[in-house]
């Protein structure tokens, strides 16, 4: 292929050059000043430029690599809320109805009352006591010595270990476990209700008491697999699991397969890249900047004493393809300033000028949208938050101040620069992007204008109308971060068909004076809390102190069932309570713990459990008394919803707030700040809509999605934005502005937006759900930011604009 002359080149694209000068650094001084000396120091002195950003490049670089992929039982808590506040008082004293591995061990051929199987019982007991990371004082199970029975007898009450310290696996001594079962009261909770399984519950240390280390839930994890799962299932026993540190183990194991999606991604980037472009040199400096970025991020996030957990693992793609975005503006700034005649350094110092207040706005705004998810008090979607910050602000480095620099050496090849000749020229333009142009040029008529804006109008309404059923929390039982058919989701299916005591456990605690917390008084309340909550639909059963003291007033009179209720004789009172197990009670009596078994942890099932118990507090709290929430997993689970639903109206309001003001700020214009707001609020509301029909809940998981799509379509908004009004001080009506802007920063927008989409489709075949339906999700607001910020933009600025500007009319600022 022949090379353009630049005669050649003007003449097949009179409308492709632009300014030098750009409208915002004419309105803004500031920005100006700051960009006249960083223009100075960034192209005066390239070499020293490039030198300093290798150095911290290899600096962060090393950082990156030692960052690590962990999580934490603590930072998933709302631990600023007062019912968590309340949980961390007693924290020790409620740790085994926390963070609790539930290690159910089955009998494939048969039931539990077997020699082989007890023994083999015996040795997972064991091996699992030694893992680190285990509570070992408060583990229970058939093995451990906290597990006994008792029993009425003529002699009084007797009782024993149920499996006693002598068994050697005799037939005798199997028949006295099978009875020492059917009398200690495990059926249903640490026997299964067809006693061919039985449970170890395993509490677990955030800390190592010893190391003082966190603890590490995917070596955890990989433990429990390897020394448990399958080391015993040749030995004739089934392993199911279930617990929060296995559903984070599980999570890491899936996230470490991301490392092949964004390889994926990575591919599909380059190569749309240069399609769009025809030029490696553009390509490969784009997707080099765009990746420090990334190992920048990394870098500084390990700096500031964090890492990666399973929901923060989206952030290092999004900080990819956010420079993305952002970056293939510099591409097409760059081909227009060639091709009107600049060298690679002029174009490069023109492209920096051009992008330097739209970039710097438009990733300000990625910052404020990401920084509003501070105001959700929950420590993983706070680090989520700061290391999202961080991969923007980063971008600023090597986006806005190194790609420049280094595409003023590499600069655009020939090829690149006849590719977009051809591709803007009128004589060779193609039927396709003839017919589309023409189309969307249209949009700016009124009547056309019009139309538009009351179609996005409607889709915002549908969506509201849709989004009236989205709800806080999860929606299905098990794990929904999971798949359905996941071993995990097996797993629980599998406890709650076979047992009683399902693993959502929602624990109310009532605060007492210390030494009274079995008095009638205490009990009488706690008996008809329990009366109320055993009621509530989605309550399956209840244990606490008083139901234990119950059985006892009767088994101490013979076992006769008139006197199972509670005394208030307080002399009966403290005898039978000096009976119980110290499992329901802080050791100086002044809290006693009430355990609900929930069917589920949806969101509507916790919703219920919540206001029937603060309804019954408020009523019944006195000075013997006060019933507090909320422990157990459920109980913190129901916390972080309220947490969530209240800050997510504020945390949009927020980052709209912000956002409209920064767009203001750059553009002096309450009607371009309208137009380009408006694609975004459809983008938010329809997001929720999609959401509420995938049967998604908001939680952590999926917040981070919702305010991503405003940073993203806001972006997409203020470059589109930023060339129309250039063309517009030329003298262009609004129509022919728009044409032109289509055929730059409009296929940008587009290639953008495809590309992302792309990326992100990837995820749906993610063996965790979370990640595919994030995938989703993400591919849709690529796609409709893009069509929002193409489509409705124009009609509402049609619709705004003083006439004169719209005929074309060269005035300094085109919004009025």
């Amino acid at each position: 292929m022949t090379d353009l002359s630049p005669h050649e080149r003007k003449e097949s694209t009179p409308l492709e050059v632009t300014p030098l000068s750009d409208v915002d650094l004419e309105a803004h001084h500031g920005a100006r000043t700051i960009a006249d000396y960083a223009e100075h120091l960034l192209f005066h002195r390239r070499i020293w430029v490039l030198a300093v950003f290798c150095v911290a490049s290899i600096f962060l670089g090393w950082h990156a690599s030692k960052i690590g992929l962990e999580a934490s039982f603590q930072k998933m808590i709302p631990a600023s809320h007062p019912y968590i506040e309340n949980y961390l008082v007693y924290e020790d004293d409620l740790r085994k109805m926390g963070n609790v591995l539930r290690i159910v061990v089955e009998n494939t051929g048969g039931d539990i009352y077997d020699k082989d199987f007890l023994l083999t019982l015996k040795k997972i007991n064991d091996e699992v006591f030694y893992i680190p990371g285990v509570d070992r004082g408060n583990m229970k199970s058939l093995w451990t010595p906290n597990v006994f029975w008792r029993e009425v007898t003529v002699d009084g009450i007797v009782g024993g270990l149920v499996v006693p310290d002598d068994f050697d696996g005799t037939p005798g001594h199997v028949d006295q476990v099978r009875r020492n079962v059917s009398r200690s009261g495990t059926v249903g909770s640490l026997v299964a209700n067809d006693h061919r399984s039985t449970v170890i519950l395993v509490p677990l240390l955030e800390k190592d008491p010893q190391t003082g280390e966190s603890l590490d839930y995917g070596l955890l994890s990989e433990r429990l697999e390897q020394l448990v799962r399958d080391k015993y299932a040749a030995e004739g026993v089934r392993i199911h699991i279930t617990g929060f540190a296995k559903i984070m183990g599980d999570l890491i194991e899936g996230v470490r397969s991301m490392a092949l999606f964004f390889a994926v991604t990575f591919v599909l980037t380059v190569g749309l890249l240069y399609f769009y472009s025809r030029c490696w040199r553009s390509t490969a400096s784009v997707i080099f900047c765009c990746s420090l970025a990334v190992v920048w991020q990394l870098g500084v996030v390990r700096l500031m004493g964090y890492a990666l957990d399973p929901y923060s693992t989206l952030v290092p793609f999004l900080t990819f393809a956010i420079g993305v975005s952002h970056a293939i503006q510099n591409i097409n700034t760059m081909v227009a300033e060639r091709l009107g005649g600049l060298s690679s350094v002029d174009a490069s110092k023109a492209t920096f000028r051009l992008l330097f207040v739209p970039g710097s706005v438009a990733l300000l705004c990625n910052v404020v949208g990401f920084s509003t998810l501070l105001v959700i008090d929950i420590g993983v979607i706070r680090e989520l938050a700061i290391s999202a910050c961080v991969g923007v602000l980063v971008i600023i480095f090597t986006k806005i101040f190194l790609l420049p620099v280094i595409m003023s050496y590499t600069g655009i090849s020939e090829r690149g620069l006849q590719h977009r000749a051809l591709k803007v020229g009128e004589k060779n333009k193609s039927l396709v992007r003839r017919v589309t142009g023409d189309f969307l040029s249209r949009l700016t008529e009124r009547r056309w204008a019009l139309g538009v804006v009351l179609t996005g109008i409607a889709i915002l309404a549908t969506s509201l109308y849709m989004a009236r059923d989205l709800r806080i929390g999860d929606l299905d039982p098990g794990a929904p971060e999971l798949r359905a058919d996941s071993r995990y989701n097996r797993d629980v299916g599998f406890l709650s068909a076979n047992y009683a005591n399902s693993a959502d456990v929602f624990v109310v605690m009532v605060k007492t004076r210390p030494d009274t917390c079995g008095t009638y008084p205490v009990t009488s309340a706690v008996d008809r809390f329990q009366a109320v909550m055993g009621e509530v639909e989605g309550v399956v059963g209840i244990q606490s102190l008083v139901t234990e003291m119950k059985g006892l007033n009767a088994a101490l009179q013979g076992g006769n069932l008139k006197w199972y209720g509670l005394s208030r004789d307080e002399y009966i009172s403290s005898g039978t309570l000096k009976m119980t197990r110290q499992d329901f009670y802080k050791y100086d009596c002044s809290m006693l713990s009430i355990l609900l078994f929930l069917e589920d942890h949806k969101a509507d099932t916790l919703t219920r459990v919540v206001a029937a118990a603060e309804a019954f507090a408020a009523a019944n709290n006195t000075e013997h008394a006060e019933f507090l929430l909320a422990a157990g997993n459920a109980g913190i689970e129901a916390v972080t919803n309220i947490v969530v639903k209240r800050a997510e109206r504020l945390m949009l309001f927020l980052v709209y707030g912000v956002v409209a003001l920064l767009v203001w700020w750059e553009f002096k214009s309450w009607k371009v700040t309208t137009a380009l707001i408006l694609p975004l609020l459809i983008t938010s509301i329809l997001c929720e809509a999609i959401m509420a029909k995938l049967g998604l809940g908001v939680k952590v998981a999926t917040l981070p999605v919702i305010v991503l799509g405003v940073g993203i379509g806001v972006d997409y908004g203020i470059y589109l934005y930023n060339r129309l009004e250039n063309y517009l001080r030329m003298g262009m009506s609004l129509k022919d502005a728009y044409g032109e802007t289509l055929k730059t920063t409009g296929a940008a927008i587009a290639v953008t937006a495809v590309t992302l989409a792309l990326g992100v489709a990837t995820w749906l075949f993610s063996d965790i759900k979370f990640q595919a339906d994030m995938g989703l999700l993400l591919a849709i607001m690529f796609l409709w930011n893009m069509v929002g910020a193409i489509l409705i933009i124009p009609a509402v600025l049609s619709l705004l604009l003083p006439a004169a500007v719209r005929e074309g009319s060269p005035v300094q600022r085109a919004g009025g």
